[in-house]
């Protein structure tokens, strides 16, 4: 464990953005499920709703640096084009 203050509150400062990065980490997550289950059971109304939804959430982990910009970026185009293969 650490022993100077600095290093003490580093470690509190760790502690409290693993936290955060997890809480934002399981919503996106939980997005991303969503959009590919509607596309599965093949509702485009369901699946373009839910990828509405689902494009700020990817957007907002990426603001917040939890992933990187090109990897949202993918996730997003990957979604979209599920999704316009259901609806075609």
């Amino acid at each position: 464990m650490a022993n100077h203050a600095s290093a003490l509150k580093r470690a509190r400062q760790s502690e409290k953005r693993r936290i955060k990065n997890k809480a934002v980490r399981t919503t996106l997550r939980r997005s991303i499920k969503a959009v590919r289950l509607a596309v599965e059971s093949g509702d485009a109304a369901a699946a373009q709703e839910a990828l509405a939804k689902a494009i700020p959430t990817i957007d907002k982990a990426a603001s917040k640096g939890v992933i990187h910009n090109r990897n949202a970026s993918r996730k997003i185009s990957r979604l979209t084009q599920s999704v316009n293969g259901v609806s075609a």
